[in-house]
């Protein structure tokens, strides 16, 4: 299973960015990141096909998370950003169609795309 995160960079605070995960699968993915000196931690997860996501409250109503299963494609639209948004945001898929946050169900990552949001 291969994932190829893309879409980050650079951007003031109050804007916005989409990412985007290359994802062949037919199972849940999930978007985590990871700020420097700090722990990866979930952001954001949708199910197979795609009816149910999730998100953490840091992000809740300024990221949304969608996916185009023609193009195999699962999109976070981040508005609103802020410094502490600030990381390496990562996509990965579990072995199943249900989302988690939990960051050990996931097994398959993608390489990390650099956000980050200056004040």
């Amino acid at each position: 299973v291969q994932l190829q995160a893309s879409g980050g960079g650079w951007v003031q605070a109050g804007d916005s960015l989409k990412l985007s995960c290359a994802a062949a699968v037919r199972t849940a993915v999930g978007w985590f990141r990871q700020a420097p000196g700090k722990e990866r931690e979930f952001v954001a997860a949708i199910s197979w096909p795609g009816t149910k996501t999730a998100f953490a409250k840091s992000v809740k109503g300024r990221f949304t998370i969608s996916r185009d299963n023609t193009k195999n494609t699962v999109d976070s639209q981040m508005n609103s950003l802020k410094p502490e948004d600030t990381a390496v945001y990562y996509c990965a898929t579990r072995d199943n169609q249900y989302l988690s946050d939990v960051l050990n169900d996931y097994y398959y990552w993608g390489q990390g795309t650099l956000v980050t949001v200056s004040s």
